[in-house]
Parts: C-alpha cells; sequence; structure tokens
C-alpha cells in the first residue's frame, strides 16, 4: 500500500502496469475508494493496466485515506489533493477516467489544471435534477454519520462543508460555462438514474467542445463495446 503525506492529509493510493499515466477517481459519493472500481460494469484497472500506468486512489476520509474536515472545504480541497498527488508522483499530464463523484473530481482538474490532463472518460457523471438534490444531502449525511463516530470533533463544520460539495448546480464541481469551453476531449458514458441522470451526461456531451456520448455500456456486447471505445479514445489522445 502506497500513502502519499502532505502537511496533515494521508492519501492512499495504487499503481498498476506502466506507459502512460491513466488516474481514477472511483465512484461511491464520497465514499469514493479504489475497491468500488470492482463494483463497476467494467473495471478501468483491469483493463487498462496492460497498456497504461493506471493510478487509483482512496479519496480523502474514504478508504485508508484520511485528512482533517473543516467548514471551508469543497471541491477544490479535493482538486489540490489531485494535483498534489501528481507533483508526487511526477507527473507533467496524464488521461483521468472518473466514475460517478469521479466524474465531477475530473472536470475540477481539468479546470484548475487543464495542461495536466490529455483526455477524459466520465463513466455516468453525477448532476443536479428537479428531483434529485435531497439524496445527495442524504447520500452526505450517511458518510458524515459513519464518520463522526470516531470523530465527534468534525460535527461543527459538516452543515457547510455539504453544502459547499452539494449546494450548487449541473454537475456540482464547474459550471455549464466551463464545459462549454473544456479543452480536454471527453468521452462521456451515460448515465441513467437518479445519482446519474441521463439529461446530464447528454449536456456534457451536448456542448463540451470536444465530447463524444457512448449511450449504453452497461450490459453484455454493449460493454465489450464500450471498453474497446475507451482504449481507441485514450489511444488517439496519447501524447506520442
Amino acid at each position: 500500500m502506497a500513502v502519499f503525506v502532505r502537511g496533515s492529509v494521508a492519501i492512499h493510493y495504487e499503481s498498476y502496469g506502466s506507459g502512460y499515466p491513466v488516474v481514477l477517481f472511483a465512484p461511491g459519493g464520497l465514499r469514493s475508494s479504489i475497491e468500488f472500481w470492482s463494483r463497476t460494469p467494467w473495471n478501468p484497472i483491469r483493463e487498462l493496466s496492460s497498456r497504461y500506468r493506471v493510478i487509483a486512489m482512496d479519496q480523502r476520509n474514504a478508504g485508508s485515506s484520511r485528512a482533517p474536515i473543516t467548514g471551508q472545504d469543497d471541491w477544490q480541497t479535493y482538486t489540490r489533493d489531485h494535483v498534489a498527488l501528481l507533483d508526487e508522483l511526477g507527473i507533467d499530464r496524464c488521461h483521468v477516467i472518473g466514475g460517478c463523484i469521479g466524474c465531477s473530481y475530473c472536470l475540477s482538474l481539468i479546470s484548475t489544471a487543464p495542461e495536466r490532463v490529455s483526455a477524459a472518460v466520465l463513466q455516468q457523471p453525477i448532476g443536479l435534477c428537479a428531483e434529485n438534490r435531497e439524496v445527495f444531502f442524504q447520500m452526505f449525511d450517511g458518510w458524515a454519520d459513519e464518520l463522526s463516530r470516531d470523530r465527534p470533533d468534525i460535527s461543527e463544520a459538516l452543515a457547510s462543508f455539504r453544502q459547499n460539495m452539494y449546494g450548487g448546480e449541473f454537475v456540482f464541481s464547474v459550471s455549464r460555462d466551463f464545459v462549454r469551453s473544456c479543452p480536454a476531449p471527453l468521452l462521456v458514458l451515460r448515465g441513467n438514474d437518479v445519482y446519474h441522470p441521463s439529461e446530464t451526461s447528454e449536456e456534457i456531451a451536448r456542448i463540451a467542445p470536444r465530447a463524444e456520448l457512448v449511450p449504453s455500456w452497461k450490459e453484455g456486447e454493449d460493454t465489450a463495446r464500450a471498453v474497446a471505445r475507451v482504449q481507441t479514445f485514450l489511444a488517439v489522445h496519447t501524447p506520442r
């Protein structure tokens, strides 16, 4: 197990294979950790590590990663972890793949450090729709209640932190205006449930200047075709 320590933050990460780097931001809400990739219809660690250097991580306060929590924490707090990990590993540029909340981490990283990201695969992005604000708050509260059992000192920070993460619009971490000008090529695997609304995936693919949409990818031959399309997409955008 590899751990990167930055001040009071300890980030657990794992590396697989060799070649051009691909950094993974897992699904799982604020529980986003490496083990969630084993629950997805296709696992990028398994599918890509024969061709790429695949780096997976537990987000702060998920899995084996630990960090303080303050009322000022927000998407940029996570993005600073991601940039620091790239620096620690000597990675100037990489592909990124996000699942669920990981898609918003990808977009935030592109917004903050566009020169570091050569392409992004977004596996069912989270996004706000008419009926789902409360489900994100409930998901946050479940994570926070579990964490608070051992860390009662964080309780005063949680309300502000929750609002900072899920009080926004669209994909929460960036605006539509940013997506309209997003410089990185995007491959969007469409979501189809309350956490990952189809309309969010479709809008990202429609308004981003360099985006493609994969409508079906979760079952049978659709999964095999989607994996092949991801492989082709990453190969095309891998710097020579």
